[in-house]
């Protein structure tokens, strides 16, 4: 009986996760305000906290922001926003729709 229930329970997480699953996107942008090591800790403190943002990495040499991101929960818009509320301009340099 209960190793019914738990597989029971088991099938039931499986298609909960195969049904959630995230329309994921990788974009890059450029960020020319990011100069120096503050600048990117700023980036990072602020916009890893956006809404839908799943991964963040920075490279201050050519000033690039790369965000993987829930395109069902933010868009390009609304990233750029973000950046605009400590008053850094975000360029796209690429946008890409990852596999699930």
């Amino acid at each position: 009986m209960k190793k019914t229930l738990f597989v029971a329970v088991m099938a039931m997480f499986v298609c909960g996760v195969q049904l959630s699953a995230k329309e994921l996107h990788k974009i890059v942008f450029k960020v020319v305000q990011m100069e120096c090591g503050n600048c990117e800790n700023k980036v990072k403190k602020n916009i890893s906290f956006e809404k839908g943002v799943e991964r963040l990495e920075t490279d201050l040499k050519t000033r690039t922001v790369t965000v993987t991101y829930d395109a069902d929960k933010t868009d390009i818009k609304k990233l750029k926003e973000g950046f605009a509320k400590f008053k850094y301009e975000a360029k796209v340099i690429s946008d890409v729709e990852l596999k699930k």
